[in-house]
């Protein structure tokens, strides 16, 4: 996925950039946007890209971390 939540589904909004002299021009204002991995009710860990309000609010279940002698 592009440039979106995937847990609220939040995206980039347009608005705009007022100069000192009040012109107006388009501007974008973009989600501060995380990947991070995320453990899936099932168990199943996959990275996504979420909002830092989701990480902050809860709405993403970290795994457990990995140790360095897992997974050979």
């Amino acid at each position: 996925m592009g440039k979106q939540c995937e847990v609220c589904g939040k995206k980039a909004q347009v608005g705009n950039l007022v100069s000192h002299s009040n012109i107006k021009t388009k501007r974008r204002f973009n989600p501060n946007l995380q990947t991070v991995r995320h453990q899936f009710p099932g168990g199943e860990v996959r990275s996504i890209t979420v909002c830092t309000r989701c990480l902050r609010s809860g709405a993403v279940k970290k795994p457990v971390a990995r140790t360095r002698g897992e997974g050979n």
